[in-house]
């Protein structure tokens, strides 16, 4: 909860406090005059009656996250300004000029304070954005929480990470380092998809590829971008301690970090980034720009898949500053063999029900082509809806799409994987990983029996899902198809 303070309280002050005041978190008044104390006490309004510029009465305050300064006066509102870095020197301080300030007062003020609020400006419209929610806020609590980090920072993506989670990556480390804090950008899995290849090759992004074996005690913080829980998605070891959170996916389980931003309504975790990039000020690297810009199209889909407000003001913020040369020679890459067989496989063996298409590859060599052939399948005439999925290392792996269809992929995947393995993601793009279990132990000349079971076991729960039998209950539905899958398992290994 954000804790506040505001330090006299004028007429711009009653504004702000008749604007924060509903908002989560507390506020405390501190005003030397008995009468304006009284009136905020009967309008529920926590307030004191004391000096507003003595450091001795700010001190009383356990903690202040963020700081008003709005007396009338511009000489005790500079005096109160002082007085507050003195005793809280990281808390987020919005100064309001007072009437008629000198060029000293005013310039001292926006020394001191992060928002400067001159008499002319829309005073409520423009503190609104002063809370806790503030863009800019949210930024000075990231850089705080980064530079809290007492050596090197480990920012971690997703699992075969993408653009978005590159980008993210590598802003971030950005962010870190120009707080003082040393970043390290590291990924498991691999980078095979061939547009992912480029981009990290064209920009020459330095990314560390680590083992599940690898020893973290070199980190001193972890960080996660584009995905929000340790071991979920990532193979960071579960219960990993996590101090900075960014992602733009719903989560469905409890986030804990020290820093926390989860905007679940933006389409790409590179938006939050450009965010945080553009309230910090100047101009972001080209190959961040770039990075970020690119990460942001291919997770809306160039703008047509879940796209926001935020969206668009993030890529207008990225665009002078980023190489849309780069991105055309991105887009343009060769496609590997093995990528061109996954899709052929993938129309080969497509399922279709009614306008849900499902298709089973087989054995993997490229997971990345899952995504793509979900994408190609999608373009077939009479589908608005597909499922591509295969299996590597004891794992089945499930890339799904949506167009035109009021099916939500990320709960519809949940409901149909969620209790055999991990599933989520968003209404029109979702994915799942499912444990083979005993199925692991058959044999590689068993392959074409292993794919088979697969298959069906798959395809069941998922068209089933779609369907969404009214005649039998969600419970009863999910208890069946696990102890048919389990029955399915144990065949499988007699």
């Amino acid at each position: 909860m954000v804790s506040r303070l505001m330090l006299g309280c004028g007429s711009v002050g009653h504004a702000i406090v008749e604007s924060v005041a509903e908002r989560p978190g507390s506020i405390v008044v501190v005003d030397d005059s008995e009468s304006r104390v009284e009136t905020l006490r009967t309008e529920g309004v926590s307030a004191t009656r004391g000096d507003p510029t003595d450091p001795d009465v700010i001190a009383e305050r356990p903690l202040v996250d963020v700081a008003f300064v709005a007396g009338d006066d511009p000489e005790r509102n500079r005096r109160a300004a002082r007085a507050l870095r003195q005793e809280y020197p990281n808390a987020y301080l919005v100064a309001y000029t007072g009437d008629r300030p000198s060029d000293a007062a005013r310039d001292e003020l926006a020394d001191l304070a992060d928002r400067l609020i001159d008499p002319g400006e829309a005073i409520v419209e423009r503190l609104l954005s002063m809370t806790s929610e503030d863009a800019a806020f949210r930024t000075h609590e990231l850089q705080r929480a980064l530079r809290d980090i007492d050596g090197k920072l480990g920012i971690f993506m997703h699992d075969n990470p993408d653009p978005d989670a590159i980008a993210s990556a590598v802003a971030l480390a950005e962010i870190a380092e120009a707080v003082g804090t040393e970043a390290e950008t590291c990924y498991y899995g691999a980078i095979s998809h061939q547009e992912n290849r480029a981009f990290v090759n064209l920009l020459d992004l330095n990314l560390r590829n680590l083992d599940p074996e690898d020893d973290l005690s070199e980190f001193a913080g972890i960080a996660l971008v584009d995905h929000s829980s340790p071991s979920v998605n990532d193979q960071l070891p579960e219960g990993t301690p996590v101090d900075v959170v960014i992602d733009h996916h719903p989560p469905n389980h409890p986030v804990e970090a020290e820093f926390v931003d989860l905007r679940s309504g933006v389409g790409a975790t590179s938006s939050l980034l450009a965010d945080h990039l553009e309230h910090i000020g100047g101009d972001p690297d080209e190959r961040v720009a770039t990075g970020l810009l690119y990460g942001i199209r291919v997770d809306t889909k160039d703008f047509t898949r879940e796209v926001s407000e935020a969206d668009f003001e993030a890529a207008a913020f990225l665009l002078p500053h980023a190489d849309t040369s780069v991105l055309e020679r991105v887009e343009s890459p060769s496609i590997s063999p093995e990528t061109f067989e996954t899709i052929a496989r993938a129309i080969r063996n497509r399922e279709l029900d009614r306008t849900v298409l499902a298709s089973c590859v087989g054995a993997l060599s490229d997971r990345d082509a899952l995504a793509q052939a979900a994408d190609r399948l999608l373009d077939m005439e009479g589908v608005n809806v597909t499922l591509v999925f295969g299996f590597t290392n004891g794992v089945v792996y499930i890339s799904a799409r949506a167009r035109g269809t009021d099916i939500d992929l990320g709960e519809t995947m949940r409901a149909a994987f969620g209790q055999i393995g991990s599933a989520g993601g968003h209404a029109d793009m979702a994915g799942a990983q499912i444990p083979l279990g005993l199925l692991g132990e058959v044999e590689e000349e068993e392959e074409v029996s292993l794919t088979s079971i697969v298959s069906e076991i798959v395809i069941d729960r998922f068209f089933e899902t779609v369907r969404s039998r009214p005649d039998v209950d969600e419970y009863g539905t999910d208890r069946e198809r696990v102890a048919s899958f389990d029955i399915k398992l144990a065949e499988s290994d007699e």
